[in-house]
């Protein structure tokens, strides 16, 4: 069994070859993609209906969490494998949007700082999106 179906089963996730695709393209990528990203990787071989209800699963099961940017876009990362998993996300981190490149990275060891809401406020969740430059595209200048 590969690494890849592992995760899978370890996510109580069904292997398929789409979903070992999409995997695999989360895997390499070290970014959040959009749906029309993996859309592209895969090219025609499979619908847009299929690409929509893997990463419903894959969510769902707590190997990827979603990430909104600041056009609205959905993006999608992997999480981090050690903490996510089928009963719940730990995916509450900073992430950096490269303003350059337009990728959006997690930064799971960056602390997200404590939140005192006023009275009869309540918590659902945090969204901290930080805008610069990534390493590559800073080497790149």
């Amino acid at each position: 069994m590969t690494l890849l179906e592992q995760t899978l089963h370890q996510h109580q996730i069904r292997v398929t070859a789409v979903r070992r695709l999409i995997l695999s393209i989360f895997s390499r990528a070290g970014f959040a993609l959009s749906h029309a990203d993996i859309e592209r990787q895969l090219g025609h071989d499979y619908d847009r209906v299929t690409i929509y209800r893997t990463l419903r699963t894959f969510l769902e099961k707590g190997l990827i969490h979603k990430v909104t940017d600041d056009a609205g876009v959905a993006r999608y990362a992997l999480c981090d494998l050690q903490k996510c998993n089928v009963e719940s996300h730990a995916d509450e981190h900073v992430h950096f949007k490269c303003v350059h490149c337009g990728h959006i990275f997690c930064l799971n060891s960056v602390d997200l700082p404590p939140l005192h809401l006023p009275e009869g406020y309540v918590w659902y969740a945090t969204t901290i999106i930080v805008d610069g430059l990534c390493k590559t595209c800073k080497e790149g200048l």
